[in-house]
């Protein structure tokens, strides 16, 4: 599984890379995860508001910083 976290690097986008490894870490979920902070490959998902959080190449959430027990649901599906 690939998790990408797209932000720039404001306070939402650090908590929500944050949670995201803390809820995969803690759930025993194999994932790459990867913090995008560049704007033009942030632009090429269509998001206009960060944080963003994007399972193997689907935006899932924009905009917000989801629970962490959303975010383990998202990621286990």
């Amino acid at each position: 599984m690939e998790i990408k976290i797209l932000g720039p690097g404001c306070p939402k986008c650090k908590t929500l890379d944050k949670l995201t490894r803390e809820v995969a870490e803690k759930n025993g979920i194999n994932a790459t995860i990867i913090k995008v902070e560049d704007i033009m490959e942030i632009m090429k998902y269509g998001i206009m508001s960060t944080p963003a959080l994007v399972v193997d190449g689907k935006v899932v959430v924009k905009g917000r910083v989801p629970s962490a027990e959303e975010i383990k649901k998202l990621l286990t599906h």
